[in-house]
């Protein structure tokens, strides 16, 4: 189709739909520029759909699309001209395969790089009579139409005409994003998070113009399909969610991968990428696996710069915008992650990354959701920062009085959430919510009880017994919190507080994360103790000094998108080195896979005088080019697999300042004291959060003026702590 065939039918499309061309002149106008330059190399086409005439409202969809646009100019190096994105009802089944054949077929060369990004509903359409006649499809924004006598017809982008289109490019270096799903759920979810998936009507038809499209284009296609998909799920039972936080939605899938695109390494491989991915969507409580599909035969080694060449410089955001004559300068700080951002404070520090070596600072004075307002803070040259300038993390505040929020399930009956609302009032840094209205960390809800099947199946009564406990917001029951049936809400409620105590702790140590952004110079491996040598399940450094030639060598997650699995009884270590020039202090606490809080305790006899004393709990302190491994255990004191099968997870925490505080709340907890290290639960899990938290601060603020510290928060300078997140299934 030639470009003036192609805007001929963009007019007269807006005219049959009623659309004002001055609501349609930027996207145009925009378009044709496109369509004017010369062939580029770095060509994008991103679609985001919230608006539905026949569905609910998705809510994350356009940020999605700039989440992916922000990150391709000023990570990925591509001019804003060669980025076309439709948006709503711009991007009706028509207008994308049109763009799509415009934009990126009909522009690209062998060897260009192509980007395409779908966010919105999927579904299944059936083409014939026969289970296997059933084929996965984009639901574009004019996805269903009335037809003769009331009948449906769905105007679907087939998965497979997607497919036909990505192997008609000239190209190989391809990259297809799709955070999408296709089955509909089939029951009522817990979880208030939007889900990408609808329910087709049965009797619909697709639309005959598809199917020809799709006909022509598997004359020209190429047999083999190029370069990478990423999927936000892997099988037919996953949904594709979006996360909820204070200020924006948007889908998870893109935003872990667009996040982590901002602060990895170029030459780490497409397959630990994706790994790092779905580990990060686990972190945020999801069951998600991100699927992965490479169109070559040594899938394990292909480099992500391949597909979005990056630059060497990772950040946490980038400027956008100055104002009041540069005084005042926005950033877009999608490069942090979502669960840090949300507690991002006031008086957070971003360098400014400057080629020519001087230093300017960033002191955030407002934040509303992905955007921060700075002032200049320090600058050597006078400079003020220019619009696309990357920024890192320098100092991260945290408020000191974050509660965890629990979001009282829809599901519930009115009488149920007055009382929930009552008896979590009294639990002291809890905050209730309604679902949906305000993020959440759980969700307090109910489930019929499935221990009395026969109870339930011969009562007449209209509600079924049911017990009360927290659901992830993936839905996900959290083990050991449901209750018997017949529980009172209130009874409930405080049956779970030294639970929701153990849960708020580990929210409090996962803020730490700071894999991307700290400048302490550290490795650590999580291996299997079996046979002659440790086996590595999963590898993390600090990136901002990480070396490139090294990155992949330990990641040893065997299938992309899946989190490592350790079996019940394995004997398992963390292997730990320092590579900077200075000492560092290091601590060991997470949450098992029953949610249980736990620790390594670092017990060791003082033997300052003649007689030994009590053993004591003493700094683990790694010297520079020293390797430890945690815990040091002789035979018969492993650290060893326990159950029930779910997702555990350990946060490695490192300072240049002694742990004093956390190993004091650690010794207050009485446990019998032992000759050796450790991991032992943790009796107190919030004070020993606040503890590491206060020690962190000390370690950052010494020889800070105490008058510029605010007094409400936690400082965290990135010279002085790294926190590298671990997380595997126990099967």
């Amino acid at each position: 189709m030639k470009r003036r065939t192609f805007l001929q039918r963009f007019g007269s499309i807006l005219a049959a739909l009623g659309v004002a061309e001055a609501e349609w002149f930027q996207f145009g106008t925009r378009y044709q520029q496109a369509l004017a330059q010369p062939s580029s190399r770095k060509l994008a086409l991103l679609v985001g759909i919230n608006q539905y005439s026949e569905s609910p409202a998705l809510n994350g969809c356009l940020v999605d699309v700039e989440l992916q646009k922000e990150v391709l100019i000023h990570r990925c190096g591509f001019q804003p001209s060669d980025i076309l994105s439709l948006t709503d009802e711009q991007a009706s089944r028509e207008f994308i395969e049109t763009a799509f054949l415009e934009h990126l077929i009909g522009q690209a060369k062998p060897g260009d790089l192509v980007v395409f990004h779908f966010s919105g509903y999927g579904s299944r359409v059936r083409l014939g009579n026969t289970p296997e006649a059933t084929q996965n499809a984009l639901v574009p924004a004019d996805g269903i139409e009335e037809g003769p006598q009331n009948s449906k017809i769905v105007n679907y982008l087939l998965e497979e005409t997607l497919l036909l289109m990505l192997r008609s490019l000239p190209t190989d270096r391809v990259t297809a994003v799709l955070d999408t799903s296709y089955y509909a759920p089939t029951s009522i979810l817990t979880a208030p998070l939007r889900v990408r998936a609808r329910q087709t009507p049965q009797e619909a038809v697709l639309i005959d113009a598809e199917l020809d499209f799709q006909k022509q284009l598997q004359e020209k296609a190429s047999p083999e399909q190029p370069g990478v998909i990423l999927s936000a799920t892997s099988a037919p039972n996953q949904l594709a969610r979006e996360i909820q936080y204070s200020g924006f939605s948007a889908g998870l899938f893109t935003y872990a991968l667009t996040q982590y695109l901002w602060e990895t390494t170029p030459t780490i491989t497409i397959p630990v990428f994706i790994s790092r991915v779905e580990s990060a969507m686990q972190q945020l409580g999801s069951t998600q696996q991100p699927d992965l599909l490479i169109g070559k035969k040594n899938q394990q080694r292909v480099q992500l710069n391949e597909n979005f060449v990056l630059e060497t410089t990772g950040a946490e955001g980038v400027v956008t915008a100055t104002e009041e004559d540069g005084k005042i300068v926005q950033v877009w700080l999608a490069g942090i992650p979502p669960h840090v951002l949300e507690y991002y404070g006031v008086n957070s520090r971003l360098n400014v990354v400057n080629q020519a070596g001087a230093t300017t600072q960033l002191i955030v004075r407002s934040r509303s959701g992905l955007t921060a307002k700075t002032q200049i803070l320090s600058t050597e040259n006078k400079t003020s920062p220019q619009i696309g300038q990357l920024v890192q993390e320098a100092v991260r505040v945290l408020p000191r009085n974050i509660n965890l929020i629990i979001a009282l399930d829809g599901e519930l009956e009115r009488i149920e959430r007055v009382d929930a609302t009552s008896a979590f009032a009294t639990v002291a840094h809890v905050t209730s919510v309604v679902a949906g209205e305000q993020p959440a960390d759980y969700v307090f809800g109910k489930r019929p009880d499935t221990k009395n099947k026969d109870l339930i199946a011969s009562t007449s009564l209209i509600i079924s017994p049911s017990r009360y406990g927290l659901f992830s917001s993936s839905s996900e029951r959290v083990p050991n919190t449901f209750g018997e049936a017949g529980e009172a809400v209130k009874v409930a409620v405080q049956r779970l507080s030294p639970k929701l105590k153990t849960l708020l702790a580990a929210k409090l140590w996962r803020l730490t994360d700071n894999e991307g952004s700290s400048r302490l110079n550290v490795k650590a491996t999580l291996e299997i103790i079996s046979g002659i040598a440790p086996r590595a399940i999963m590898h993390r450094e600090t990136l901002r000094t990480a070396n490139p030639e090294t990155i992949n060598k330990k990641s040893a997650n065997p299938e992309p998108g899946h989190t490592p699995t350790i079996s019940i009884g394995s004997r398992v270590q963390y292997r730990v080195q320092n590579i900077g020039n200075n000492p560092i202090y290091c601590m060991l606490v997470g949450l098992n896979s029953a949610k249980n809080a736990i620790a390594l305790y670092p017990w060791q006899k003082v033997t300052e005088t003649e007689d030994p004393q009590e053993p004591q709990l003493i700094d683990i302190t790694i010297a520079p080019g020293e390797t430890l491994t945690l815990p040091q255990t002789t035979s018969g004191f492993e650290w060893v697999i326990q159950g029930p099968p779910s997702f555990s997870e350990t946060q490695l925490i490192f300072s240049t300042a002694p742990f004093t505080q956390t190993l004091n709340a650690l010794a207050s907890a009485k446990h019998p004291r032992a000759d050796q290290q450790r991991i032992l639960p943790i009796l107190n899990p919030l004070e020993v959060a606040h503890a590491l938290l206060q020690d962190l601060h000390n370690a950052s603020t010494t020889a800070a003026d105490p008058n510029t510290v605010p007094a409400d928060s936690y400082v965290l300078d990135v010279n002085h702590w790294a926190s590298l997140g671990f997380l595997f299934q126990v099967v």
